[in-house]
């Protein structure tokens, strides 16, 4: 990839183009991270969707057709202390769907959440030693990112702020990924006072956008930064280059691959994404995430405060209402805002290399 003149990125990966595939928890395939190593880029997959067994063995799917380096991802956050009356004050909240639904709000709902990164995880990469282990919502204990380190992976972290990227930087990261407020899925915010609060129109408030947050970054850290956050065709990739990038992550365009694992409902809410109809919520998980605008967002939130139970909680009573993704109006649709502006028709390899040759 000649047009990028920084090669920090792709000789501290092993890549050929300095393209990340984000990995999407939910949406993410072996078949996808498959496709974008062999479009040169980096593949990933989300573990926060698997046990370590399944981990394990998408792994080994991945690796049985590939010799790639490939990256692991793993939510870092601290999971909550119970609050049964907050359980239950959700739970009351939604009695109304629930019975409009036919369903019967009264049993408990099912647990919802997503795994931390922990000591299970930490012993399957020292297992299996996957070339890049990346974290969201910071970083894990020092003791098990030591762990992780001793394997000789190179870790990765994003930030949304230039304070996180400082102190991602700070605590021993290889490359910071720098995430504007348009990219899809969860805010990856973690210092103290973001992510945390009840009332999380904090952290909406204050988030900056990618052509804002990404000069600053690679001004105030020494290692490689990659972008993130409204990148889906090629003239985001040249404009991240522009500022200062290393490379690029892209999550959004690789929803429309033929690799994405999705519900029928997602799919027909991305064919309909435009600039101007995605928000950024809570109710869903507990935590700021960005999605097409539907029906919960809009009568319960988006940012729903103090009703809404801490991540993850919230999305096990939202579960029944979901019907397995087929009623959108309760399914989290994640997108960017540069959802209308990616390719359509392209499988993930292919994806990755129109990106690489922006």
């Amino acid at each position: 990839m000649s047009a990028w003149p920084d090669r920090r990125l792709i000789d501290l990966l092993g890549i050929s183009a300095p393209v990340l595939q984000a990995p999407m928890a939910g949406a993410t395939t072996p078949a996808m991270a498959i496709g974008a190593a062999r479009g040169g880029g980096l593949g990933s997959l989300a573990c926060a969707q698997y046990t370590p067994d399944q981990a394990r063995a998408a792994i080994a799917e991945f690796r049985a057709v590939i010799d790639a380096p490939l990256n692991l991802n793993f939510f870092a956050h601290t999971p909550p202390v119970a609050d049964p009356a907050r359980m239950l004050a959700w739970r009351a909240r939604l009695a109304a769907y629930y019975v409009e639904a036919g369903l019967d709000p009264a049993p408990p709902p099912p647990a919802g959440g997503r795994a931390p990164f922990d000591e299970a995880f930490c012993a399957l990469v020292e297992d299996l030693r996957p070339q890049v282990v990346s974290f969201h919502f910071g970083l894990p204990e020092s003791a098990l990112l030591d762990r992780v380190r001793a394997t000789g992976a190179r870790v990765l972290s994003s930030a949304t702020t230039v304070a996180e990227a400082v102190w991602l930087e700070h605590n021993g990261v290889d490359a910071v990924i720098a995430m504007g407020a348009e990219a899809g899925g969860h805010r990856a915010t973690f210092l103290p006072g973001f992510g945390e609060s009840i009332d999380n129109r904090l952290d909406t408030a204050a988030q900056p956008g990618l052509f804002s947050l990404l000069p600053q970054v690679v001004a105030a850290v020494s290692v490689p930064v990659i972008a993130a956050g409204g990148i889906a065709e090629a003239r985001g990739v040249a404009a991240a280059r522009a500022l200062g990038a290393s490379g690029v992550q892209v999550g959004t365009a690789y929803l429309f691959t033929p690799e994405a694992r999705i519900p029928a409902a997602h799919r027909a809410a991305l064919d309909e994404a435009r600039d101007d109809n995605t928000m950024i919520t809570d109710v869903f998980t507990g935590r700021p995430a960005r999605g097409v605008a539907n029906r919960l967002m809009r009568e319960v939130g988006p940012i729903g405060g103090a009703v809404v139970p801490p991540f993850p909680l919230a999305g096990g009573a939202l579960t029944p209402l979901r019907q397995d993704g087929a009623n959108g109006d309760f399914t989290n649709l994640w997108a960017g805002q540069s959802a209308r502006l990616a390719p359509r028709g392209l499988d993930a390899e292919a994806l990755t290399r129109l990106l690489a040759d922006a």
